[in-house]
């Protein structure tokens, strides 16, 4: 998730209004920033690695001349965040500029084809290859607008973009498109703005147009035109006035940005399902030659790694360890080797925990691989293979779509190693490669049906004491994960097992009223679990089910319950099942008066052991 910018001023330099509107984007990426700006027939651009404030220190982007310009704010998704790799970027005569937020699946592709033909690309991004179609589209077709040579180019897209380019051949005009990624208008007398988020341009007006999926913009102090890509036909849509303070804005609307990140799942989903072939490819080659794989992590991405252990073992018949980052050097310091395969999942790249028992397998000769969603961390930099998870920056605290990004990616390498081991039949790939790309409209499905329902649990239990969450095989994860939530920004005590183990120590907690709260997939242990279910009721708990839609066996025996669409499968279900674990959290903290953004006592990213 990258912020994209751009204005015409009637009078008036763009660079310092770019500027500002980018630090109130920074929160949508932060690793390195450009602005381009045209005057007198020539593009201007400076760019670099590192925060806003820290390039602007060294290269003062508020110098750059022109009444018109774009800028960018970069979360790296592909490429290192090195100034070559920072946009805006160029075609091959540097005539045309371009800022893009969003993730170009077949970038590998158009490049190639682009390559043969000779175009020379300076970065390692997708993005650049938008600058080189456009490029070619001019030379096919030398009397084309830039509108025109813009939508003969994003009609080879696969994936999602929000783009803003310019060009000294129309100095007066940007050109903006997009789609599965947000682009916003404002309007005002003397001034005209595209932006990734309203914050970019709140301070300077209250007039925005939403630009819709598949549409292309064509701004100038004349006002702007909306055309549809698909056939260039005219939209006509007014601007809306805003009465969002600032603040609001910031988190489109909603109270807190755990909430927001919440409902952004399904778009991170998406995103997560565009990965680069080659490098899962990668990974899955070092899964399996290993003799033994560790998967190493902390917290919430510890219960993404418990769950990916079930993963690969079910379907690619691989046992995996996952460990506790902190145990790892005194559990099997000793023991691992060159054999052996470390597997390291955090969401910052930069966690000690994990750092530290990677560091302490590498000494030993291990391969190291790395999940994580900040390109060029720690973790990045000392994996023998990486992959971003793709998540954008998560500015809640607590972990939420982090959480569900890093299952995804977890279950595709589970499942590309399933078919490179044969273990699994073509239909039966097939099958769940379908169900993962539905996993998104499922979870929003669950967002947009279920929350109120959620909500009003977490009034009827916000003063309980204590909860158990319990689950059985994959769930189990989800159950440790629904915990931790609920600890981590409601601060109620929480205790999470397998159900299983109800009868060896903790049922003695039961009393009346105590709630529970059981995830039942309609799976292997759904039978097992009615059993527990019942334990549990006949000591007067009171039972809260997480379950598929139609599932009137355990429905009857709650007291309260939440539904899933039908037909997920087993290996997948934890993505969808801690949706409603995600907002029980959130609205019993607001119950209770917390801030769920800022719990207490917590850090978004532990850099200290």
């Amino acid at each position: 998730m990258c912020g994209i910018f751009g204005c015409i001023l009637k009078d008036g330099n763009a660079a310092p209004i770019i500027h500002g509107a980018l630090k109130r984007l920074e929160y949508r990426g932060y690793d390195s920033v450009g602005e381009a700006t045209l005057y007198e027939g020539k593009l201007y651009i400076k760019k670099d690695q590192g925060k806003i404030d820290e390039v602007n220190k060294i290269h003062n982007l508020d110098d750059l001349p022109g009444n018109i310009g774009i800028g960018h704010t970069r979360w790296a998704t592909h490429g290192a965040p090195l100034q070559i790799n920072a946009h805006p970027h160029l075609d091959c005569s540097g005539q045309i500029a371009v800022v893009h937020n969003g993730i170009i699946e077949n970038f590998s592709e158009l490049k190639q084809e682009l390559e043969n033909i000779g175009h020379v690309f300076r970065s390692k991004t997708d993005t650049e290859v938008i600058a080189h179609l456009i490029e070619h589209a001019w030379k096919t077709n030398p009397s084309l607008s830039l509108a025109e040579a813009i939508l003969e180019a994003i009609r080879r897209l696969e994936g999602s973009y929000a783009i803003a380019v310019i060009s000294p051949k129309e100095p007066n005009k940007i050109v903006c498109a997009r789609n599965e990624s947000p682009l916003v208008i404002g309007v005002n007398e003397n001034s005209i703005y595209c932006a990734s988020d309203i914050p970019a341009f709140l301070p300077l007006t209250n007039k925005a147009v939403i630009i819709n999926d598949g549409e292309l913009v064509t701004l100038s102090l004349e006002g702007y035109e909306i055309k549809k890509i698909s056939d260039s036909s005219l939209v006509m849509r007014k601007p809306k006035i805003l009465d969002w303070t600032p603040e609001m804005a910031l988190k489109q609307g909603y109270p807190h940005f755990m909430l927001k990140e919440i409902h952004e799942q399904p778009a991170t989903l998406r995103n997560t399902l565009r990965l680069q072939e080659h490098y899962l490819d990668l990974m899955t080659t070092f899964l399996d030659r290993a003799h033994e794989v560790f998967l190493v992590a902390c917290g919430t991405s510890y219960h993404a790694c418990l769950a990916a252990s079930y993963m690969f073992s079910k379907l690619a018949f691989l046992a995996t360890y996952p460990v506790i980052a902190s145990e790892f050097v005194e559990q099997h310091g000793k023991s691992v080797n060159i054999d052996s395969t470390i597997l390291a999942v955090s969401q910052s790249g930069e966690t000690a925990d994990t750092l530290a028992a990677v560091n302490c397998a590498r000494q030993r000769a291990a391969t190291i691989l790395g999940l994580t969603n900040v390109i060029g961390s720690t973790l990045t930099r000392i994996s023998r293979v990486y992959i971003g998870q793709q998540s954008g920056p998560e500015i809640g605290v607590a972990a939420t779509k982090t959480f569900t990004s890093q299952l995804s990616v977890l279950s595709q390498l589970a499942l590309r190693l399933a078919k490179k081991r044969g273990k699994v039949s073509q239909d039966e790939m097939d099958f769940l490669a379908e169900k993962m790309e539905k996993l998104p409209d499922i979870v929003e499905t669950i967002l947009q049906t279920q929350e109120e329902k959620v909500k009003q649990i977490a009034k009827k239990y916000k003063d309980a004491k204590t909860f158990f969450f319990l689950g059985r095989g994959t769930s189990t994860a989800t159950a440790y994960e629904g915990r931790l939530k609920l600890m981590e920004i409601a601060y109620v005590p929480a205790i999470a097992f397998p159900a299983g183990e109800s009868k060896h120590g903790p049922i003695s907690l039961v009393e009346q009223g105590f709630p529970v709260i059981f995830i039942c997939p309609k799976d292997g242990t759904h039978k097992t679990l009615i059993g527990n279910i019942m334990e549990m009721k006949a000591r007067g708990a009171s039972i809260i089910t997480i379950i598929e839609e139609g599932d009137s066996e355990i429905r009857e025996l709650a007291d309260d319950y939440v539904e899933i669409p039908n037909g997920v499968p087993e290996v997948l279900s934890p993505i969808p099942y801690v949706i409603p674990l995600q907002l029980l959290a959130y609205y019993i903290a607001i119950e209770r008066g917390h801030n769920p953004d800022r719990p207490r006592n917590l850090a978004k990213s532990v850099t200290v052991k």
